[in-house]
């Protein structure tokens, strides 16, 4: 089975691409999608479902693993970031690809087995679980791969 996860920004969006059975996970892919900074909010949510749907085609998901919105001391950025979330989730439903949420902290908990982990430490994590070669780079990325973890580590508890 496969899964995309993605840790949602107006900025920069993380995405990580993961084959798992029961007992393995492994990662196919990751990166980040970057919409121009100098173009309205409206083009780079455009971007961001353009992008997000080339990759649902591209990998073909079973699912989809988004990070929620968390609290932010700054209302704007987290109504901004609701914005890309819903983008993805967009792009999940016109894809007809099963969507599931996790909030942060719980992602950071199926993880790393806390909930107030730093970004440093899931990137470690990811690395040894994933049993990368090089630390999953930006920080988005790693983060995505953790949210797609995430939903694995569920279901194996599920199942």
């Amino acid at each position: 089975m496969r899964v995309i996860g993605f840790d949602p920004g107006i900025n920069v969006t993380g995405f990580g691409i993961l084959d798992y059975t029961k007992r393995n996970a492994k990662a196919h892919g990751y990166g980040v999608i970057k919409p121009p900074k100098n173009k309205s909010l409206a083009e780079r949510l455009l971007y961001l479902h353009d992008e997000t749907m080339k990759l649902m085609k591209k990998f073909k998901p079973n699912v989809v693993a988004v990070e929620d919105t968390f609290y932010h001391k700054n209302f704007k950025s987290a109504l901004m970031l609701g914005q890309a979330r819903g983008v993805i989730i967009l792009a999940a439903a016109r894809n007809e690809i099963t969507c599931a949420e996790f909030a942060p902290k719980k992602v950071k908990q199926s993880v790393v087995g806390n909930g107030n982990a730093t970004k440093e430490q899931v990137q470690f994590m990811v690395q040894n679980i994933l049993k990368l070669k090089d630390a999953p780079t930006p920080l988005d990325s790693s983060d995505a791969l953790a949210v797609g973890l995430c939903y694995i580590n569920q279901q194996q508890f599920v199942q």
